[in-house]
C-alpha cells in the first residue's frame, strides 16, 4: 500500500479525520471540511456560488503520483454540490494547503459543516509524455470527427 504523508496546517481542527476511505471497495479516500477557529460554523453556499474549502492538511504525494479531487455523488445528485474544476489535481511538488473548490450548482442554499465530508481524492500513477512535432498524424475510422461524432451527445 502506497503511503502519504500529511501534516496538518496551522489552524487546522486535530478533531478531524484524516482522509479516510469509507468502504473496503472504495477508490477514493473523503476528504473533509476543516475550517480555521473563526469559521467553525462552516459556511452557506447560496445556489451558483463556489468557495474554496479548507481541508486544514498539507500532503507529500510520492513521485510518479498525483492526487485527483473529484466530486461526492450522493452531494452531486441530492444536492448540485459539485467541484467546477473536476477532478482537480495536487502534483508530487506541491507541499501547501489542501483546498477544495465547491461549486452550488443545486437550486437551494447549501451549507457545508465543519467536517463534513466534502469531496474524495482518488491517487493515480502519472505518465509523462514527450512531445513531437510532425508533419503529419496516422489516419483513424474515426479521424477529425468532434463531439457527438460516435454518436448521441
Amino acid at each position: 500500500m502506497l503511503t502519504i504523508r500529511c501534516i496538518r496546517t496551522s489552524q487546522a481542527d486535530p478533531a478531524i479525520a484524516l482522509p479516510s476511505y469509507e468502504t473496503s471497495g472504495a477508490a477514493g479516500a473523503d476528504l473533509r471540511a476543516n475550517f480555521p477557529p473563526q469559521d467553525r460554523a462552516g459556511i452557506t453556499l447560496a445556489p451558483g456560488a463556489r468557495a474554496l474549502v479548507p481541508t486544514g492538511l498539507s500532503l507529500e504525494i510520492p513521485e510518479g503520483y498525483e492526487a485527483q479531487i473529484r466530486p461526492r455523488s450522493g452531494l452531486a445528485l441530492k444536492h448540485g454540490i459539485t467541484l467546477p474544476n473536476s477532478p482537480g489535481t495536487i502534483d508530487s511538488d506541491y507541499r501547501g494547503p489542501v483546498g477544495v473548490i465547491v461549486m452550488n450548482a443545486g437550486a437551494d442554499p447549501f451549507h457545508i459543516a465543519h467536517g463534513e465530508r466534502i469531496a474524495q481524492m482518488v491517487i493515480a500513477p502519472v505518465v509523462r509524455a514527450a512531445f513531437d512535432l510532425v508533419d503529419r498524424l496516422d489516419d483513424t475510422d474515426r479521424g477529425q470527427g468532434g463531439f457527438g461524432s460516435t454518436g448521441r451527445g
